[in-house]
Formats: structure tokens, C-alpha cells, sequence
């Protein structure tokens, strides 16, 4: 399959969170909790979605992967800002008192505010202009993404109180990237420190 297919396809996909949260609000009860929970679960799918591209890519070799990375990053960025103005409009109303109060006091909601703040300079420099212009700094600003990706897990974990089920899960799936990272990190150190003209003459 082409990369420009490709591209199409996971454009498309990414915007069925959107049309499904358009499409069931008639239905819900609470269409404000509705749409809270639904943007903020698929901005955090979102992200771990974008820390699965590296891994599939040394996996497959496929390179053209890394293609879809930022789409993937900026869609993840926009179902994050969708959630916290649904939050903003419709479930504080603009009541920035209400707002700052909660950002400062409730800490799920701090972490989550911070993971957004976050993310902000990653969607701003996701452009190849921006790319050519910080060269290696471009790199170490993306590292951002995964504290980010764990604020997020925070927040989901702290925001559902009781049954955790599903935090976890998202939970475990961050930890099994972040190690698979480590891992691919530390590999090629460990194995150059065992090759036999790296160890030390005995005394």
C-alpha cells in the first residue's frame, strides 16, 4: 500500500471518534460527561497510538510508518484540546473562577491540565520548517511525549476513582512502550560492553 493510501485511511479513521461522539449525543443521558469522557479517552489512545509508530517500524522495517507520526501526534493534540474546551464551555460554562479552583485543588485535573500545556510546543513544531529549524533540539522537545503520555494515564486513573480496569490497561500498555524504548536504549551499550576488546586487561 502506498503512503499517500495509507495517509487517507488513518486520516479517516482518526476522525470517527468525532463523527461517532456527533452521532450518539441524542442518546445519552448526560451528553456533557458523554463527550468529556469520549474526547479525552481518544486523545489519550491518540498518544499511545503515536508511541506505537517507532516500535512497528523496527519491528516491520517499514519506514514509511514514521510518516504517519504526525498526523497521529496532532490528531491526539486535537481531540486533547477538544476535551478541555467541552470542560471550559459546556461543563464549567466559562466560570474561570470555578476553573482556576479546580486546576489548583483537584490534581487530576492538574495533571491533565499540565499534559496539555505540554503538548502545545510539540504541535507547534511539527512542521518541517520547525523541524530544519531546532535540528537536535526538535528531538529533545519531542521527548516530551512521554511524560505527557504518563500525565494522561494519571489523569484517566485519578479522574475514575473506583474501577481502574481500564486505566490500567492503558497503564500497562504505556509501560510496555517506555520499556521497549529503554530496551532498544540499553541493547546496543550492553552488547558493546561485552565484545572481548572492550573488557579490561587483568592486573
Amino acid at each position: 500500500m502506498q503512503i499517500k493510501t495509507l495517509k487517507i485511511i488513518v486520516f479517516v479513521l482518526c476522525l470517527y471518534p468525532l463523527a461517532r461522539m456527533g452521532w450518539h449525543i441524542p442518546t445519552e443521558v448526560d451528553p456533557v460527561a458523554f463527550l468529556l469522557h469520549s474526547s479525552g479517552r481518544w486523545a489519550l489512545t491518540g498518544l499511545l497510538i503515536t508511541l506505537c509508530v517507532s516500535p512497528l517500524r523496527q519491528l516491520t522495517g517499514r519506514g514509511e510508518l514514521l510518516k504517519l507520526r504526525r498526523m497521529l501526534g496532532l490528531y491526539a493534540f486535537f481531540y486533547a484540546v477538544l476535551h478541555f474546551c467541552i470542560y471550559l464551555g459546556l461543563d464549567r460554562q466559562l466560570d474561570f473562577s470555578t476553573i482556576a479552583h479546580d486546576i489548583i485543588k483537584r490534581p487530576y485535573i492538574t495533571v491533565g491540565f499540565t499534559a496539555l500545556l505540554l503538548l502545545i510546543p510539540l504541535a507547534v513544531t511539527s512542521t518541517d520548517r520547525m523541524m530544519r529549524r531546532l535540528k537536535r533540539n526538535w528531538g529533545r522537545l519531542h521527548q516530551l511525549i512521554y511524560p505527557i503520555a504518563i500525565l494522561g494515564v494519571l489523569h484517566f486513573w485519578w479522574l475514575v476513582k473506583r474501577d481502574v480496569t481500564v486505566p490500567a490497561i492503558y497503564a500497562v500498555l504505556l509501560a510496555l512502550l517506555l520499556l521497549w524504548r529503554v530496551w532498544r536504549w540499553y541493547k546496543p551499550r550492553w552488547q558493546q560492553a561485552r565484545l572481548p576488546g572492550r573488557q579490561k586487561p587483568a592486573e
